[in-house]
């Protein structure tokens, strides 16, 4: 049941945990109109935690589609220098970022691909030196969801309105661990704890690769960067600050050898791409490069993040999630990557993160790349972890050590 008392536990566990404000720090939140009342939610629970000041950015999907349908790929590949500016004034002044995700799968499905690549491009040109701030944790960021009607049909197409809204409603706050009588900042603190020991773990094994097989036929060879890090749960920046990225989370993450990549890898859930919806997908890469992939449904689609620039074509993020996830046991495809990338194992075309690397987050572009890191304006995950999934991590001497079976670490 969607009540008063969960919005107010949402809010709470986004500000506290997710940002982890801290006292005269400038918060910017990014929301749709539709979620206006909660905002003014998240709004009070920041400033009652300390917050020098709220930005609120507000989204709305249906003045982005008039953009896509009215506008020219010139005006779109127009993006003013005050993006830039307030930007970076943001990050001057050490700000942290909330995004609330409400919308719609498949709500730019009609937009025209090169117009949405155009401005998408454009967009990432433009604010391309400012994009440590948050991948290298810079500052703290977070994301969560909360149900709208427009989500909820979508995911439960069969039930009314209403109904489809309180269901995707308890499903939502259940997954990032709230209730009406929890306490979600212990629940957070203990869930991280777990996180962390299977990242020890892996960082213990330092494997040269991993070696994926599943039912659907996935037969995937992923070699890891020399001195790579596991992380799992939140992050910290470099003042010593905590938070978690992402509300839920179920992963450990890691950098994958820009060219180390062999292999066919088949997709276990639909991916929300642009808007677009890309269904029954594979992807073959050799020496890092996807090569070939092939689509049922907007192939179009996957095509455009594939080729979005060189770097979208390689990977920048394998992560590790177990079929007994909570998102996954719920037997729910929310066709929204933060759920759907936490009920399975992930990779992520694109970018990587440099907290993944040792001393990544103080190399530059050149030097990350030196290390074998990829290099994009892109970073869009993809799931493929299974029931039947079998991961088996591959040692400097070839060594095979078991990581998962049937789904599940086998530590």
């Amino acid at each position: 049941m969607i009540t008063e008392k969960m919005y107010e536990k949402m809010a709470e566990l986004a500000v506290r945990r997710g940002v982890n404000i801290q006292k005269g720090q400038p918060l910017v939140l990014s929301a749709d109109v539709r979620d206006a009342a909660f905002v003014r939610v998240c709004v009070r629970k920041a400033y009652e935690a300390g917050a020098g000041s709220v930005t609120v950015n507000w989204l709305d999907e249906e003045l982005t589609k008039m953009d896509y349908e009215y506008q020219t790929v010139e005006t779109l590949s127009e993006i003013p220098d005050w993006v830039y500016d307030r930007t970076k004034y943001q990050h001057d002044k050490g700000a942290a970022y909330l995004r609330i995700l409400s919308g719609k799968p498949g709500a730019m499905k009609d937009a025209d691909p090169i117009k949405v690549n155009a401005y998408q491009q454009a967009y990432y040109r433009k604010v391309a030196d400012l994009q440590s701030y948050t991948m290298n944790n810079i500052g703290q960021w977070s994301l969560f969801g909360l149900p709208s009607k427009e989500w909820a049909k979508v995911v439960f197409p069969d039930l009314s309105e209403e109904e489809a809204y309180e269901k995707l409603g308890d499903a939502i706050f259940a997954v990032t661990r709230v209730s009406e009588d929890n306490d979600p900042l212990q629940e957070w603190e203990e869930h991280d704890a777990q996180l962390m020991r299977h990242a020890d773990i892996m960082n213990g094994h330092q494997f040269k690769a991993l070696h994926f097989t599943s039912e659907l036929g996935t037969d995937l060879t992923v070699e890891l960067v020399k001195d790579h890090i596991w992380v799992g749960g939140g992050c910290t920046t470099p003042d010593g600050v905590y938070f978690d990225p992402n509300l839920p989370t179920e992963e450990i993450f890691c950098m994958p050898l820009k060219t180390g990549t062999n292999g066919i890898v088949y997709a276990s859930r639909p991916l929300s791409y642009q808007g677009k919806v890309i269904e029954d997908f594979w992807i073959r890469f050799e020496n890092g490069k996807a090569v070939d992939f092939d689509a049922k449904k907007e192939k179009d689609a996957l095509k455009a993040l594939i080729e979005f620039d060189e770097g979208s074509s390689y990977l920048g993020e394998v992560a590790l999630v177990p079929y007994d996830s909570p998102i996954s046991q719920s037997g729910i495809l929310f066709f929204n990557t933060l759920y759907d990338e936490n009920a399975a194992c992930h990779l992520a075309l694109g970018r990587p993160y440099p907290e993944n690397l040792k001393g990544g987050t103080e190399m530059s572009d050149e030097e990350l790349e030196a290390h074998g890191a990829n290099a994009s304006m892109e970073h869009e995950d993809f799931m493929f972890g299974t029931k039947e999934m079998s991961i088996d991590g591959i040692r400097e001497d070839g060594t095979v050590v078991p990581v998962f079976r049937n789904g599940n670490f086998v530590f």
